[in-house]
């Protein structure tokens, strides 16, 4: 903090405020370890930058009371972006955590004009601080990855029409929902776990110590690049694995095997999990085998990682018909190991981008001149 604008008292009065919301001087004495007065001196400061402000007074069983103070209209705010291939969502939340507004939009040609609709009614003053986007590439160390990849990703962010001084950030989809199940969902109190996201692709987050755990070249987790098949006489391919556990290697599946007299075999997983659901005979055996070929997957993620937990996502991966089969399958082939369906849905990667832009934001502040 030496060459930073805050002292480090306030720094870290700052830093305890974003994470708690709100607090009086004598609970954030106790939250950064400071003597009162000192907390006084720092609180002072970040008022005069605009930081801090009053937002009330409790009152404790004694009588007495004390000042409340928030982060203040100088503070700013952060936007998550999900960019996915089909739909592109936006939230945006202050650096104390609180949402000011989550959109999406189903038409990725306009995700531009969602975004500059979201900036304009935004219900809290102060700088945009940081930006975080959600792609579906792997998002390499500054310096390296694919040259192909690391152009498709900067398109992708250009594309959106972000305001030309943000600070903006990319990360995996997969990483960030991992993220908003490690913050918000079922990974909370968890010490390790794996995020498994099941859909038109597939690939892994591994969380281990409550940290995020990207690899060398920004690429753990992705599972699609295993060596498949691992047989005899048969030559793995690349990204074979995806290719046949994608929702497009399910849908071949389900056409080569549709029964005769049973209607057109259905176009999209959606439809093919809806006529499980109503138990028609072809789709439940389709759908069984897909639960046993993602168990299998899952199991062999645990016998490496051992995370004690694996979270089903993706539109696939966190369809409840699925789960029972991937549950048997994992009890059959490896350690014990709790499966569930993520708890965020199809919000967990916008989710768990603002959670990330937040933390940059917070950092931002405390770099400040």
């Amino acid at each position: 903090m030496a060459d930073a604008g805050l002292s480090d008292s306030a720094g870290a009065v700052f830093a305890a405020l974003a994470a708690a919301g709100q607090g009086t001087r004598p609970q954030l004495a106790l939250a950064c370890g400071l003597s009162k007065p000192t907390v006084s001196v720092a609180v002072a400061e970040l008022e005069r930058a605009g930081l801090v402000e009053h937002s009330g007074t409790a009152h404790g069983a004694t009588g007495r009371s004390a000042a409340v103070y928030r982060l203040g209209s100088r503070a700013g705010y952060v936007l998550g972006v999900d960019r996915g291939s089909t739909q592109v969502a936006v939230r945006a939340i202050g650096l104390d955590g609180e949402q000011l507004g989550e959109d999406r939009t189903s038409r990725p040609a306009s995700a531009g004009e969602m975004i500059q609709a979201a900036l304009r009614r935004r219900v809290r003053g102060g700088p945009l601080r940081a930006v975080v986007v959600a792609v579906s590439d792997v998002v390499s160390p500054p310096g390296g990855g694919d040259p192909a990849t690391v152009a498709r990703v900067r398109d992708t962010v250009a594309a959106l029409g972000l305001p030309a001084r943000a600070a903006v950030d990319t990360e995996n989809n997969v990483n960030c929902a991992a993220i908003a199940e490690l913050r918000e969902g079922a990974g909370t109190g968890r010490d390790s776990f794996v995020f498994l996201q099941v859909g038109m692709a597939i690939g892994a987050a591994v969380v281990i110590g409550r940290r995020l755990v990207r690899g060398v070249n920004g690429a753990a987790g992705e599972v699609a690049r295993l060596a498949y098949p691992w047989a005899d006489d048969v030559p793995a391919g690349h990204e074979a694995l995806e290719a046949r556990l994608g929702s497009a290697g399910l849908l071949r599946r389900a056409r080569a095997r549709w029964p005769d007299g049973a209607g057109a075999a259905p176009k999209t997983a959606a439809a093919l999990f809806a006529l499980a659901g109503k138990e028609e005979p072809g789709a439940v055996g389709i759908v069984d085998e897909h639960a046993v070929e993602v168990g299998k997957l899952a199991a062999s993620i645990t016998a490496l990682l051992d995370p004690g937990l694996v979270v089903l996502g993706g539109g696939v991966g966190r369809n409840p018909l699925l789960l029972p089969g991937v549950v048997r399958t994992v009890r059959a082939l490896s350690w014990p190991v709790d499966v569930v369906v993520s708890e965020l849905g199809e919000r967990a990667t916008v989710v768990g981008a603002a959670h990330l832009a937040r933390e940059k934001g917070i950092r931002a502040v405390l770099a400040e001149p």
